[in-house]
């Protein structure tokens, strides 16, 4: 079956840009967002956009449809689930791509399945970079609804950037920890930075970012977006070292200690985190600067 139609319910900073890279890729999308006006920005880039779940729904000719909700995690996905369902056939497959609860997926997975629907649970890495160099893509529940919309991934991912992880739930579970490494990760470079940012040396710490990410064992893109963020703004004193989380940080140390699963790093750096929010300091500033750049994510400016 050669899938090219898709519906997006929810398109924020993520949502707009898959469906721009599937529009780039012939795939002919459809969407729904609550903000006309976002919606009438994405109409003038060729995304066929709705008023409604119901006639986003109903539009689409394809049998089964395949509908993608980008929300944000939490009550609002069972709301749109319970929005969409009436429009929905046995067969059809709805998935959702934001950063859900992996045992929230497992019981959605079960409710659904129950109507015939299938549900597809996809753990969505890439951030805002991911128009250009597409997204990874971590992808649970049932194995036949993942063959269908297999060709939408595969648009969507870059090569080898999809993969189907397993049963329902498995693929927030393996986002889940992806993002308590990624805590880590952006952790021990805040923390070095800061150290060398109090160095008795002058350290020019963009072109420290600059050379680590050529030919280091450091080199990465989170060290190139530190780059960028310090050519942005050298000292990142126009940020407040005010770092939020997103709530899957916070999951993947609960499930370590349900699991009796040692995990010391990911859980100070979530520590850290709450700390950020009482002090102001250079190393939390660029930890706010890294989710600004590859998230898009809101910062607190002084």
């Amino acid at each position: 079956m050669k899938t090219n139609e898709i519906a997006f319910i929810g398109l924020g900073k993520m949502g707009a840009n898959m469906s721009r890279r599937l529009i780039q890729r012939g795939v002919s999308v459809h969407g729904f967002d609550t903000s006309p006006e976002v919606r009438d920005s994405l109409a003038k880039e060729g995304v066929k956009t709705h008023d409604t779940i119901a006639s986003l729904v109903s539009s689409l000719e394809s049998s089964p449809k395949i509908i993608w909700m980008m929300v944000p995690a939490g009550a609002i996905v069972d709301s749109v689930i319970q929005e969409v369902l009436p429009s929905l056939k046995k067969g059809d497959i709805l998935i959702d791509g934001g950063n859900s609860r992996f045992s929230d997926s497992v019981r959605r997975e079960k409710d659904l399945q129950e109507k015939g629907i299938a549900f597809l649970d996809v753990g969505t890495s890439g951030g805002i970079g991911g128009l250009a160099n597409g997204y990874c893509l971590m992808i649970g529940g049932a194995k036949e609804a993942y063959e269908t919309v297999k060709p939408i991934f595969v648009h969507l991912a870059p090569e080898q950037g999809e993969l189907y992880t397993g049963k329902s739930g498995s693929g927030h579970y393996t986002k889940m920890v992806h993002n308590g490494i990624e805590y880590g990760m952006m952790q021990a470079l805040a923390e070095g930075f800061d150290l060398l940012h109090h160095s008795p040396y002058e350290m020019d710490l963009e072109k420290v970012a600059a050379l680590w990410n050529r030919g280091s064992v450091l080199r990465s893109w989170l060290v190139e977006l530190l780059e960028k963020a310090f050519q942005e703004d050298k000292s990142l004193d126009k940020l407040l070292a005010y770092v939020d989380d997103s709530g899957e940080g916070r999951w993947t140390v609960e499930e370590a200690i349900a699991r009796s699963v040692p995990t010391p790093v990911i859980a100070a750096s979530l520590f850290a985190r709450f700390r950020s929010r009482r002090e102001n300091s250079f190393g939390d500033r660029v930890l706010s600067a890294l989710r600004k750049q590859f998230g898009g994510h809101a910062v607190k400016s002084k």
